[in-house]
């Protein structure tokens, strides 16, 4: 992969493809199908009723998520977590990710004593899905409380803010956001960025994988997070109007 050249021929400061469909779930109170180029996540938010029990009685609610890959959501059969056992490091990691992301954007106050489920399915993987399960989880989420200030459950909306998150990384000594798999397997140095759409950072995991990378180099990712960031929120709240 030369300098200039990305897959698809993108841009260096250039999303993939994004589509946001919702309502894909009929039981679910909130959902969507997030497409991020050739990665596809099916998001679902569910509403419990319930609090973890270490938060019963406090007046507070709860956001959490889960994470999967379905079997074939690679270029080769993955055993299902369930047949190896349990669920692996890098599982847990990421829907602990999912949900202390999302709960950032929600005063637990206002969402009274019950508990918000998000499920972040992915159907295919091309790189980028513990990012894409954010912002399709954001917007998953953003319509379940719809659907309880529409009941009258709840009268004021918890929501305090918009969170997206996009992958950034160093390949062939040049910054590029959004990396599909071709490029973050080739990758210097990937980054994690979520945000909120105030400007705000939620959290960053950026690691060099033989080479440091610079200060002005990382000035450059967090450029371009925030680019794609301010993009993948436009496509948010398009899909829930």
């Amino acid at each position: 992969m030369s300098d200039n050249t990305r897959p698809n021929n993108r841009a260096l400061d250039e999303l993939r493809s994004i589509s946001i469909e919702t309502g894909v779930s009929p039981y679910a109170e909130g959902s969507c199908l997030i497409k991020c180029g050739n990665t596809h996540i099916l998001c679902t938010a569910s509403i419990d009723p319930g609090v973890p029990r270490w938060l019963k009685g406090r007046g507070k609610g709860w956001v959490t998520a889960e994470y999967g890959m379905l079997p074939r959501s690679t270029h080769t059969r993955m055993r299902r977590e369930a047949a190896r056992g349990g669920q692996g490091g890098r599982t847990m990691e990421i829907q602990r990710l999912i949900g202390r992301s999302l709960r950032a954007g929600v005063d637990m106050k206002l969402l009274g004593e019950r508990q918000i489920i998000l499920d972040c399915d992915v159907i295919q993987a091309d790189g980028g899905t513990r990012t894409a399960s954010i912002t399709g989880a954001w917007v998953a989420l953003k319509l379940a409380i719809n659907y309880l200030l529409e009941e009258g459950v709840i009268e004021t909306d918890p929501i305090t803010d918009q969170i997206a998150a996009v992958s950034c990384g160093i390949v062939a000594n040049t910054c590029r956001l959004d990396l599909e798999y071709l490029e973050d397997s080739a990758a210097q140095t990937d980054a994690n960025f979520v945000l909120s759409s105030t400007g705000g950072i939620i959290e960053v995991q950026a690691s060099a994988e033989d080479t440091p990378f610079a200060a002005d180099e990382f000035s450059e990712l967090m450029r371009l997070a925030n680019k794609g960031v301010s993009e993948l929120c436009a496509a948010q709240l398009a899909a829930i109007s």
